[in-house]
């Protein structure tokens, strides 16, 4: 049976950097469809500001990001756990959040966009445009802010996948 779990953050404070919200490895035995990418801000400006950022969905290569590590929520109470754990170095398997560097390794985009942060952005794909990640591939997943936005904090991100493998 699939399993289905969300990494996310939230209330995070970003580096005044491009920086990675979410990012997801596969592991060596199971791998990964993104069913859905949630990003939005909550702002301590009043009134709110309302300026546009832009979003990427893209695959990395090593080196991979430094990441606050993140333990996937499954969808089913009782599930077993995921197959994807909690890491900071973006390793196979791992999973993480608010990169504090990028790494060097080569970004591909899938999807770029650009949102308001007073609507924030929701990504919900049709099957045929599912963002799959194969197990034992050697790039994993990331939510992708890629100019440092305008507000630093408050910011919150999720990935909700369902595991394959």
């Amino acid at each position: 049976m699939a399993r289905t779990y969300t990494v996310s953050c939230s209330g995070v404070t970003v580096a005044n950097q491009a920086v990675t919200l979410v990012f997801i490895n596969p592991a060596t035995g199971c791998g990964f469809e993104v069913l859905r990418v949630l990003v939005s801000q909550r702002t301590t400006v009043v009134p709110p500001a309302s300026t546009m950022t832009p979003i990427q969905l893209n695959s990395q290569v090593t080196a991979f990001p430094t990441l606050t590590s993140a333990t996937p929520a499954p969808h089913a109470i009782g599930a077993p756990v995921s197959q994807i754990v909690g890491g900071t170095s973006g390793a196979a398997g791992t999973c993480g959040v608010n990169a504090s560097a990028e790494g060097a390794g080569a970004k591909t985009v899938i999807l770029a966009d650009t949102f308001n942060v007073l609507n924030g952005f929701l990504w919900v794909p049709t099957p045929d445009e599912r963002i799959v990640c194969e197990a034992g591939a050697a790039a994993g997943f990331g939510v992708h802010l890629p100019v440092a936005p305008i507000l630093l904090t408050g910011w919150t991100c999720s990935v909700t996948y369902v595991e394959a493998g």
